[in-house]
């Protein structure tokens, strides 16, 4: 398992390793949560939010949390735990730039992800 402060040091890395661009307009930046958050449709307590785009009217962020980082990934080896940290920003950042462009693409996806959980559970 890695400790928070590992993980925010392998955030920051993987950040600064990612084009400029992509954090236009993203006034409230990526920030590492202590907690784990379970998904609201969580059936089983088994769905947990490891990374989430918010705005607001002061502007927009990246959380990211590091409790569920911790419940799903805790075991894997530095690299591949890396590698996760790695898609779940990109995901954001996607979340965001497609905000910026008036694109639903990801949201939509992210909500067809949601129905076959559910529908795997038997609650769709």
């Amino acid at each position: 398992m890695f400790t928070i402060e590992e993980t925010n040091d392998m955030l920051d890395d993987i950040a600064d390793a990612m084009p400029y661009e992509l954090y236009r307009e993203l006034s409230g930046g990526i920030l590492l949560m202590p907690q784990a958050k379970l998904h609201p449709k969580a059936v089983d307590n088994d769905l947990y939010i490891l990374g989430e785009y918010c705005t607001s009217s002061i502007g927009s962020c990246i959380k990211i949390y590091y409790g569920s980082f911790c419940k799903i990934y805790g075991n894997l080896r530095a690299d591949l735990y890396r590698e996760q940290l790695r898609r779940v920003l990109a995901h954001e950042l996607r979340h965001h730039n497609e905000k910026l462009a008036g694109s639903v693409d990801l949201i939509l996806y992210d909500h067809k992800r949601i129905n076959e959980y559910l529908k795997s559970k038997g609650k769709l």
